[in-house]
């Protein structure tokens, strides 16, 4: 194991206190030391360059040299974050960002320092380390006032810092700065990345700056005014953010963060589950077409074709296998593990299958459909036909066995397939194979849907085929379920996936921050708007100052828990903001 000696910048944070940049092709985390902790270049599931989060060498880091105390703000509707540090004699910004859009092979961070109040100091740290660490600067050559160097496979050019100085520190060799900038005053630093030979000229920060700003203003949808206006913008921009040029997107930029301190539960988020991809397809068709739908829809598509009934679980970017689970000589984050790769390559979950009939259905609505995705369709469907049976690994990815939330959010799939002409389904053959899955479904003797035939329990991803339609909302299995997860998997209105044995809830793992707002659009469409506001407005608090979501939350301890950001907790975010600001268009009428 790689053993990196103690150094301030390179402590990791609470997972509340990162920043979220991201350009498409890859993310980063900044710290409030603004330490990048965690960057992958050139993509998504490359070797990190960065990784000081789960206890590597790579950093770059811009710190004040003053004690100060932190704050931060995105621009709006972009993934541009200001960093903020008020010291003793000064306010401080920097301003970060990958450049939007980004380059698949050529990665390009600004950082732009400003002295608000005060002359700004500050010692600027940047250790480059490609494969996790494994590959320190080497060719480190000054031309004019530009550094160029590698690391391992990748190009490094450094521009605004010529008067740094090269160490030979005891993680391998470090550019040294301290920085000032008078009062009012700004300084840009350019870092560009590439696996591939750099331009002959290098990135201009002013040009760079402005066409961020400009593309992130163009991304925004025009009709995504939600409940709570800031953070439904903010949700989409981390789903573009997270979304390739190929279309896919990543449901998480890291890897490894743990959902509970030493217990196991330690993944590789960063590549493509086809789930999670049609669940926010699906959540911004809530605003209307957009971009990130017909996204969606594409890479769905796409692999359908590809792969038909063998249509696996998740995919990389550029639509291959994901590799298999190898663990990192790394320390890891803190309670968690160092590792790449996923054992969900080699499992069966039939409800992707439903999940892509729900995302044509949605983008047929707008007449968003080719024939090319007419053909997903109808392979989507002879695919449910045919594995209806089989067991499954389900959503939360255990063994398989016929979970009813499998089942039921096919039966939905297929009669929204069946009611949009678009699609091109057999509307009789959908309707009928849905009736066949929702009668054959686990219903419990209370009259309430339960986990599978040998799971009497109540699963909160039994919600989902609520909102999406396998029933009639008012269907009083429907309303039964949805009082029996809020009577035994809800505590102060954060919601649980289900019980893991006897002990609380809070104590076998975190509040499962998609389940809240499921619950949130469930609770709404059942005709119980307090209800709902009460769920929306508890999860949306389950974050900290940069406002990104973790796939768990903490109740306890209020701590975000697992990979961050979690794409499909931002996309139910925007979708239960947008149906509470428009309630007329989804809510059922109040039953007696």
């Amino acid at each position: 194991m790689i053993v990196v000696p103690d150094s301030v910048l390179r402590q990791p944070h609470v997972l509340r206190e990162y920043a979220f940049l991201a350009d498409g092709e890859r993310g980063a985390l900044v710290g409030p030391r603004g330490d990048i902790s965690w960057l992958c270049v050139p993509g998504w599931d490359s070797a990190a360059l960065f990784q000081s989060l789960l206890g590597g060498a790579g950093v770059y880091a811009v710190t004040p040299v003053e004690r100060f105390v932190w704050g931060g703000n995105y621009d709006r509707g972009s993934l541009i974050w200001n960093s903020r540090w008020i010291t003793d004699s000064a306010t401080i910004e920097c301003r970060e960002a990958l450049a939007f859009p980004g380059d698949p092979h050529c990665a390009v961070l600004l950082r732009r320092l400003r002295a608000v109040h005060g002359r700004a100091v500050v010692e600027v740290e940047l250790a480059p380390s490609a494969e996790f660490g494994a590959e320190p600067l080497t060719d480190v050559r000054r031309r004019g006032e530009i550094w160029e160097a590698r690391s391992g496979g990748i190009r490094i050019r450094w521009s605004g810092a010529p008067h740094a100085l090269l160490r030979a520190d005891t993680h391998g060799p470090t550019w040294h700065l301290r920085l000032e900038v008078p009062e009012g005053e700004q300084t840009d630093l350019v870092l560009e990345m590439s696996d591939r030979v750099l331009p002959e000229t290098p990135v201009d920060a002013e040009t760079a700056w402005k066409a961020t700003e400009s593309s992130w203003r163009d991304e925004q949808p025009t009709a995504a005014r939600g409940a709570a206006e800031r953070d439904t913008a903010h949700s989409y921009a981390v789903l573009r953010g997270m979304t390739s040029g190929g279309g896919g997107m990543v449901a998480a930029a890291t890897t490894g963060l743990p959902e509970r301190a030493d217990q196991g539960g330690n993944y590789d988020y960063r590549y493509v589950w086809i789930r999670d991809q049609c669940l926010a397809g699906q959540a911004v068709a809530a605003a209307g077409p957009c971009p990130l739908l017909d996204d969606a829809v594409r890479f769905t598509a796409e692999r359908l074709l590809t792969d038909g009934p063998r249509l696996a679980p998740a995919y990389t970017t550029a639509g291959a296998q994901v590799p298999a689970r190898t663990d990192l000589a790394l320390p890891g984050y803190p309670g968690g593990g160092a590792l790449v790769g996923n054992r969900v390559r080699d499992q069966f979950q039939l409800d992707v299958f439903g999940e892509a009939l729900l995302l044509f259905a949605a983008a047929g609505r707008f007449d968003h459909l080719t024939a090319e995705h007419r053909r997903a369709v109808t392979i989507a469907v002879e695919s449910i036909a045919a594995l209806r049976d089989r067991p499954d690994a389900g959503i939360w990815e255990l063994d398989d066995e016929r979970w009813t939330h499998s089942r039921l959010v096919c039966a939905a799939g297929l009669r929204a397939v069946a009611q949009v002409r678009a699609c091109g389904a057999d509307s009789t053959r959908c309707t009928a194979l849905a009736d066949t899955l929702v009668a054959e479904a686990a219903v419990h003797p209370t009259g309430r849907w339960q986990r599978s035939p040998e799971h009497p329990e109540v699963d909160a991803a039994l919600l989902l085929p609520i909102v999406r339609g396998a029933l009639p909302i008012g269907d009083p299995r429907n309303r039964a379920t949805f009082a029996a997860v809020h009577r035994e998997l809800s505590t102060d209105y954060y919601v649980y996936r289900y019980r893991h044995d006897q002990r609380p809830l809070e104590q076998s793992e975190g509040a499962f921050l998609l389940c809240g707002f499921a619950m949130s659009m469930a609770a709404a469409d059942l005709g119980q708007p307090v209800t709902a506001a009460r769920y929306f407005e508890r999860n949306r608090a389950a974050c900290g100052t940069p406002g990104l979501f973790a796939e768990e939350f903490d109740v306890i301890e209020r701590q975000l828990r697992g990979n961050l950001p979690q794409a499909f907790v931002h996309a139910l975010l925007f979708e239960s903001s947008i149906r509470a600001a428009r309630p007329g268009e989804w809510a059922a009428p109040e039953h007696g």
